[in-house]
């Protein structure tokens, strides 16, 4: 199997070697960028697996460049976990609303770093099919890993697509946040239960063309379920 490829985007160059060594030793090949610039340049020419990349850089933020990966449909796919001194909540929700697939408090272990790394790659649901699905307007690919409402191509971050491939092949169900977790994100990773909302959220935002976002519904204390039938409450 070929390693996944990370690209760690940190000005400080300590932070880099560290997390370099770390993913090294677990067996992942590494790039690094000291800046938003360069980390551009590099995920445009080389196309990393994944990208670790800083908060508070000098000049482009981290954030920033988030945004910017997020608007161009050839980015925009690409996992992101944001490294971050920021430990506060509402400092989370920003990351995850501005794009962020996870989100890691400074200082954190290697550890844990490299069990989200793998989580984060641990892209395809075993029991999920390989032949598209349409449902009113939408169509879901996971083979050509495309989304589109009325033939128009939608973009979405990697999260949102996996999450959109679990709802649609387990449709009229309700799942807990606790259940969507271990099937979107692994069992073995260190998500809060709140991420699923801010990440239903910006599928539900995605799926607004249309109305298609109208399948994704809230049953009130159990969970979200994909339904196509009309609920009235």
């Amino acid at each position: 199997m070929t390693e996944a490829t990370v690209l760690i985007v940190d000005d400080e160059a300590a932070i880099r070697d560290m997390v370099n060594i770390a993913l090294d030793t677990a067996g992942f090949s590494c790039l690094q960028a000291e800046n938003a610039g360069d980390a551009h340049a590099r995920i445009i020419d080389e196309h990393p697996d994944i990208v670790l990349l800083d908060w508070m850089m000098p000049g482009t933020s981290g954030l920033e460049l988030l945004r910017r990966l997020r608007r161009d449909e050839l980015t925009a796919m690409i996992p992101v976990i944001l490294l971050t001194a920021k430990a506060e909540e509402d400092n989370m929700v920003q990351g995850l609303n501005s794009g962020a697939d996870d989100y890691i408090a400074k200082p954190f272990s290697p550890r844990e770093l490299v069990a989200r790394i793998h989580a984060l790659l641990r892209r395809k649901d075993p029991n999920a099919s390989d032949q598209p699905i349409t449902v009113d307007q939408l169509l879901y690919d996971p083979i050509s890993h495309h989304a589109s409402i009325g033939g128009k191509a939608i973009a979405m971050g990697p999260t949102e697509f996996r999450l959109l491939g679990f709802f649609l092949t387990h449709q009229e169900r309700v799942y807990s946040r606790d259940q969507i977790l271990n099937h979107v994100w692994g069992s073995n990773t260190y998500v809060d239960e709140r991420t699923v909302d801010v990440h239903i959220k910006r599928l539900r935002s995605v799926l607004s063309l249309a109305d298609q976002s109208r399948f994704i519904q809230t049953v009130r204390g159990a969970g979200y379920r994909f339904s196509q039938k009309l609920v009235n409450e």
